[in-house]
């Protein structure tokens, strides 16, 4: 027994030999507003790490269904060395990949990545929105870690914010709770506070608290739209990112007070309950099972007259969106045709299918969606798809600014197709990994959602794809058209395609198609976005 003993203590005793002569970091500290915390410093690459950062009190008791409230002052040092908790949530995506320290109401923190020296300060800041659909995702998933972006010399930053209906109930007593007499967007408050936290705190990390360009994708991507919309919010950027994604309809356009409310009022009364009271006295399971019981996606963001006063298009008609530039774009093939046709291609099922959307129109969306052979009729179904799910948002975005702000605005196009998964049982999610399932049929462009990890550079933390070098060009292309513009508004640099800024009334716009060769080229249809204006504005 003793010499077992003895073999398991050596054992024991060379892993953590091991473990210490693996672990290249070592403890840092700084001072923000509220304290001293604690992160990692690397000595490989020289990027600190501060995870799991508190940006405001924990939604939870009272605080449940309401405005994010500033943190107290601790004493001490506060060890942030690993990603906080993501918010509660269903495995809604589940290809989503989370490194958080478990699921909790108590999930309002951030993470910093920052390459700054002991004398540094003035460095250009990113601030990333997760997206999910408002009902899921978190800042800790791998290929929004900020390693790979920090080492071209940006402090990055990811941030949480509630999510279903923890973080958009709107409810007619919640609305009298407070000064503004509204309420739900409380995840967007999540976000508007993370961002005054990172104007307030990230000169600590040698960041300039000026130069913060805020970025996402999906409802990430319509939560910058929405920030760069919101007074309490638009003072504080520099500049913007968008992929894939708009606060306008169809696709994720708030809706009235008295809608949410409604919508909020009958939720609670079907649940059985009478009162915000007892909602907010039941325990996290007790919410989270009565919400997924609803088989309810999610609840609308509103125009609650405090973080959004108006539509987005009346904002940014109305030039009092944050006045910075703006790089935006979309995917190639956001969603596959069949989630429009319903059922397999065929020149019968689409006709009619276009008959039953445009049922006034559909001559004219046929020319612009053509169907002259099967192929065709792929790739008609697959834009019709895409553009009606998330493309057109963005185009209208992208439209609003330019023709209402005098700053430069650039459009992409991304284009790369996936390579294979490593693994062939699986099969490739919405949400931009993998899940078990049926196969699905292949991809004839770049699904929604693929290009996060090439723009921020994670390839390498993306492991169910066989990355080929061209991957990695692209992505060499993307991150560094990213961190130009993050630096400097402007996404040129050397040994990079030129990329013109578009000029605000050209009907076919310079596009940046972003593929193994990337390239500007003439947009060319947007033909189909402005017949969809005319269609989503009745």
């Amino acid at each position: 027994m003793k010499i077992k003993l003895s073999i398991l203590a050596a054992l024991l005793f060379a892993s953590q030999v091991v473990w210490a002569q693996s672990n290249d970091a070592f403890n840092v500290q700084t001072k923000v507003k509220n304290g001293i915390i604690e992160g990692s410093y690397d000595t490989k690459d020289g990027i600190q790490t501060y995870l799991g950062i508190p940006f405001a009190k924990p939604p939870v008791g009272d605080l449940r269904w309401k405005a994010p409230q500033p943190l107290d002052n601790w004493e001490g040092v506060k060890e942030t060395k690993k990603f906080g908790p993501r918010p509660v949530q269903a495995i809604v995506f589940g290809d989503m990949k989370s490194e958080s320290d478990g699921v909790s109401e108590d999930c309002l923190y951030l993470n910093v990545w920052t390459p700054a020296k002991r004398n540094t300060t003035g460095l250009p800041v990113l601030l990333y929105y997760y997206g999910g659909g408002n009902v899921a995702g978190d800042g800790s998933e791998p290929r929004y870690n900020g390693r790979s972006m920090a080492k071209k010399g940006i402090v990055v930053v990811t941030v949480n914010y509630r999510l279903n209906i923890f973080g958009f109930l709107a409810h007619p007593e919640l609305s009298k709770e407070v000064s503004y007499k509204a309420s739900g967007n409380y995840g967007m408050l999540d976000q508007a506070a993370g961002l005054k936290w990172v104007e307030e705190n990230i000169a600590a990390f040698g960041g300039d608290p000026k130069k913060i360009t805020i970025a996402g994708e999906s409802a990430g991507s319509a939560a910058v739209s929405m920030q760069m919309a919101s007074p309490l919010s638009r003072s504080r950027i520099a500049g913007a990112i968008g992929e894939s994604g708009a606060g306008i309809n169809p696709t994720m356009a708030p809706v009235s007070l008295q809608e949410a409310e409604k919508t909020g009022e009958n939720f609670v009364k079907r649940a059985g309950y009478s009162s915000i009271k007892e909602l907010r006295a039941l325990s996290t399971r007790e919410v989270y099972e009565i919400f997924s019981e609803s088989r309810m996606f999610g609840f609308p963001t509103v125009i609650d007259g405090y973080f959004l006063p108006k539509t987005l298009p009346e904002i940014f008609e109305a030039g009092e969106q944050a006045q910075v530039p703006l790089l935006l774009g979309w995917n190639n093939a956001e969603i596959p045709g069949y989630a429009f046709t319903q059922g397999p291609y065929s020149k019968e099922v689409y006709l009619a299918k276009v008959k039953e959307a445009f049922p006034d129109t559909y001559e004219e969306a046929l020319k612009l969606y053509p169907y002259s052979n099967d192929k065709e009729i792929e790739w008609s179904a697959t834009d019709l798809a895409s553009d009606r799910f998330i493309a057109y948002s963005t185009w209208k975005w992208f439209d609003l600014h330019r023709k209402h702000s005098d700053k430069s605005v650039y459009r992409y196009l991304y284009s790369k197709l996936r390579p294979p998964l490593k693994d062939q049982n699986l099969v490739a999610g919405l949400a931009g990994g993998t899940n078990s399932g049926p196969a699905a049929p292949p991809a004839i462009g770049a699904p929604h959602a693929c290009e996060i990890e090439y723009c921020m550079g994670n390839l390498d933390l993306v492991t169910d794809f066989a990355w080929t070098a061209d991957d990695y060009k692209v992505s060499a292309t993307m991150q560094e058209f990213f961190a130009n513009f993050i630096k400097t508004g402007n996404p040129n640099g050397p040994k990079l395609p030129q990329w013109p800024n578009v000029e605000p009334k050209d009907d076919a716009p310079s596009v940046m198609v972003i593929d193994v060769e990337s390239k500007a080229v003439k947009a060319q249809n947007d033909a189909r976005y402005r017949f969809l204006d005319r269609y989503y504005k009745k």
